[in-house]
Formats: C-alpha cells, sequence, structure tokens
C-alpha cells in the first residue's frame, strides 16, 4: 500500500471518539492543522509511550493550532479506558474496520516473532489547515515521536 500523496487533500472521515462522539477531519478546515497518528492497540507498552509523549506537549500544539487525533481498530470501550488511564487530553478515533487506516496506506502485512498479520503500521501524518497532507512521518521511535512532531512542525508552520 502507499501513502495518499503529499499535497493533495488528505482522505476524509468521521469515527467515534472515546466518548463515542462523531469526530470529523473536515471539522477542522480552515481552523486548524491536524496531526492524525495511526498506533497499533491502545494500552500496549510503545503506544502508551507515544500517547503520554503526545499528551504532554498539547500545550505548545494548541499554540501552533495544532489538533491531534489517535486512530487505532480498537473499539471505543478500549479506548475510553486507554484514555482515561493515561489522562490523555486528545481525541482517540476508533477505526474498528481499520478502512481510514487503509485509505491512508497504513494497514499492512506485518511480520511478529515469525508469524505474519494484518495490521497497522506506527505512521503519522501532518495535515494542514486546508485539509492537505503536508509531512509523513514514518521514521521514529515512540519515546521521541512528540519531539520529531514539533521539530517538523516547526519547519511546516
Amino acid at each position: 500500500m502507499t501513502y495518499p500523496k503529499i499535497g493533495n487533500l488528505a482522505p476524509v472521515f468521521s469515527l467515534q471518539n472515546q466518548r463515542g462522539e462523531e469526530v470529523s477531519l473536515k471539522q477542522f478546515r480552515g481552523e486548524k492543522w491536524v496531526v492524525v497518528y495511526f498506533y497499533p492497540k491502545a494500552s500496549t507498552p510503545g503506544c502508551t509511550t507515544q500517547a503520554c509523549g503526545l499528551r504532554d506537549i498539547q500545550a505548545e500544539l494548541a499554540a501552533r493550532d495544532v489538533v491531534v487525533l489517535g486512530l487505532s481498530p480498537d473499539p471505543v470501550s478500549r479506548l475510553e479506558k486507554f484514555a482515561d488511564k493515561q489522562s490523555l487530553n486528545f481525541d482517540l478515533l476508533a477505526d474498528e474496520d481499520h478502512q481510514i487506516a487503509e485509505k491512508y496506506g497504513v494497514w499492512q502485512l506485518k511480520n511478529f516473532m515469525g508469524k505474519e498479520f494484518m495490521g497497522i503500521v506506527r505512521t503519522t501524518f501532518i495535515i494542514d489547515s486546508e485539509g492537505r497532507l503536508v509531512k509523513v512521518l514514518d521514521k521514529f521511535k515512540t519515546n521521541n515521536h512528540h519531539e520529531v512532531l514539533l521539530e517538523v512542525l516547526s519547519q511546516l508552520q
């Protein structure tokens, strides 16, 4: 699979967040930049580290008019527990049928401990206030994702 093309409008979506509320990418158009990050599974060590890093930089992101949306194939109930336990201050969206992950090219064949399976490849998309994809981040560690993101945003904005 391939990612959407830089410069094109990002694939739109509407999904339920951890509170069961509908969140749409279009609702931010003309107002905010959006960081859409895909992660494999809520409450796992790497995903927790990544989410907490983003939680801890929310003030800096808000100052830049940037909204974070985390997408995973988890159900709303699992996202709610994850967000509550980690005091997450951004929306986690349930992409249970991985339809949006497929649109973004991150639902791919993975290999773990000798077993092959389909799953989310950890990837972050930066979308400008006009809804255009401006950057894809796919080479980072979960413990420095937030730092890489801030650095890239400072170059783009």
